[in-house]
């Protein structure tokens, strides 16, 4: 059973443990979005080219992402506390090196080091209140996690927006340090140690395998553009990537203890919201990647300005998501989460209309329709997810819908950004430009505005050609999606049978540990009460 080694939450309060877990989390999920806002500065400053850019964005989520599930398993079986207080330092560490980097390289090498940091941050401040507060307090706690774990990207844009208005990209990474310090300094002081004496071994195997296929992936479609989409080295990674992963599906398939049970995707509502909730996500980071420089750059628009500019999608967002509960009750889930997924679509295929010289408005219409979209989408994908899962496996819910939003991050902003790379480059005829110029502009817009004159025009031209492609292919995602979502949640002949002739199978067979909101916790069958039963209750 769970057990806690110094009872020193009670003492000072779970207030207090709340506030500083909480200041952990928001420490590493706002550094998710926050250096979008940076772009331009750091392509100037480094002579980053567009897929550089790319890496230093996407390295952070990626590693976070692969390392999400064992990097909770770690915390459970070895000490919560001291597991965040190693992914602090280590967040902590790099961003104060970050600071000193003189190249794109460097900074997306530290950029990875941040994401293990953040990987083992993310599980341990919400299984400390889940393995250590009484019940009356964790509800309450864990609505304040959630709170904060959403809203910290946005804030995360804004106060970066801030910084920048003042100094250089080097001040992101300085508020990195500032906050990693006083959390480092709030958990040594109040946060308490807890572990898991009775948790299943690391699955090491299965993690390098994951990570192994997710990298070349990501890498094959991230270096596409100065490869070639069509280039054996692309296609060769590409399919020895998803190769890699179907090897690791058969090898979670034969484990006892498997970090992540592919057979409970089976269930067509699990199946449904995690396809919506992946793809929602695909669109949103890839989107914001995308927008930031466009503000900046096309619209020259200061950062705090580019910034303050994406707040229509997050003031749709939110009153759409706590609507959608209402919506789903009338309309069914299915209707709520179909209507959304095309809100997206629509909304970029809207966004995919802007100019050089369109108007904001334009954009804040196609910002708002995004948020509502996504909002309405979320809350009944989350809810598909949860409710194709007895009461029993809520941490395997919690473990698809986290890895879904950071793998389509992370999958969005390569996908996206190689396309926008790949029809910049087409799209850029820069005539009788001198050599060295124009392969500056090639590199990147920021690079090409900083030039100016007819090269700024035509590499503005460029980008914008890059936007479209990009917002529409993601469009085409989601209509895709909402198909997907419409056949999988599809009334059925029977569907008490089906759910529980599936809830039989899957009661025999899953056996694993998974995330619970960022906190991976043991389930399936087991003699031990320390166990989270996968047996659903009769």
């Amino acid at each position: 059973m769970s057990t806690s080694t110094q009872p020193s939450a009670t003492k000072a309060g779970h207030g207090v443990v709340t506030a500083v877990v909480c200041l952990a989390l928001a420490t590493v999920v706002s550094a998710v979005a926050s250096l979008n806002v940076a772009l331009p500065d750091i392509a100037r400053s480094t002579h980053a080219s567009l897929t550089q850019l790319e890496w230093v964005v996407d390295a952070y989520s990626l590693v976070f992402a692969c390392l999400l599930l064992p990097a909770g398993a770690l915390g459970d079986r070895y000490g919560r506390r001291a597991t965040l207080l190693i992914g602090l330092l280590i967040f902590g560490a790099a961003s104060g090196t970050a600071m000193t980097a003189g190249s794109a390289n460097t900074l997306i090498v530290l950029r990875g080091v941040m994401g293990l940091g953040a990987a083992l941050v993310m599980p341990a401040t919400l299984s400390t209140i889940t393995s250590t507060f009484p019940l009356a307090e964790r509800t309450r706690a864990v609505g304040m996690w959630a709170g904060v774990a959403g809203a910290s990207a946005v804030l995360g844009l804004l106060t970066s927006g801030v910084l920048l208005e003042f100094w250089s990209w080097r001040s992101v990474f300085g508020l990195n340090v500032v906050l990693a310090v006083a959390a480092i300094a709030g958990t040594l002081r109040f946060v308490p140690e807890s572990a898991d004496s009775d948790a299943p071994r690391l699955d090491i195997t299965g993690a390098a395998i994951a990570v192994v296929g997710l990298v070349a992936l990501v890498y094959s479609i991230v270096e596409a553009p100065d490869r070639g989409w069509l280039s054996m080295r692309t296609l060769g990674g590409i399919g020895a990537g998803l190769v890699v992963l179907a090897a690791f599906i058969v090898w979670e398939l034969n484990r006892v203890h498997p970090m992540l049970n592919p057979r409970i995707f089976h269930r067509p509502r699990l199946a449904a919201g995690t396809i919506s909730i992946f793809v929602q996500f695909l669109a949103f980071f890839g989107f914001v990647f995308i927008a930031l420089q466009y503000l900046q750059v096309v619209r020259s628009d200061s950062p705090l300005v580019a910034a303050l500019s994406i707040l229509p999608l997050a003031g749709s967002l939110m009153p759409a998501a706590r609507l959608a509960p209402n919506l789903a009750e009338r309309y069914g889930t299915r209707a709520v989460c179909v209507s959304g997924l095309v809100m997206i679509a629509g909304a970029l295929v809207l966004l995919a209309q802007l100019t050089t010289t369109s108007s904001y408005l334009l954009m804040a219409f196609g910002l708002v329709i995004l948020g509502a979209g996504t909002g309405a989408a979320m809350t009944p994908a989350t809810s598909a997810i949860t409710a194709a899962l007895p009461s029993s496996q809520q941490g395997v819910a919690s473990a698809i819908n986290d890895l879904s939003r950071e793998l389509g991050g992370a999958i969005g902003i390569a996908v996206m950004g190689s396309i926008l790379a790949t029809t910049y480059r087409n799209h850029l005829h820069l005539g009788s430009v001198p050599a060295p110029l124009a392969e500056k502009a090639r590199q990147s817009v920021a690079l090409a505005a900083h030039i100016g004159g007819p090269v700024a025009a035509r590499a503005d031209l460029a980008f914008v050609a890059g936007l479209h492609a990009a917002l529409l292919y993601a469009a085409a995602a989601a209509v895709l999606a909402a198909f997907g979502v419409a056949i999988l949640l599809a009334p059925s002949r029977d569907p008490e049978r089906a759910s529980s002739s599936r809830d039989r199978h899957l009661d025999s067979d899953e056996v694993g540990t998974v995330d619970v909101g960022g906190t991976v916790m043991p389930f399936g069958h087991s003699r031990r009460g320390s166990h989270v039963s996968g047996t659903e209750p009769r």
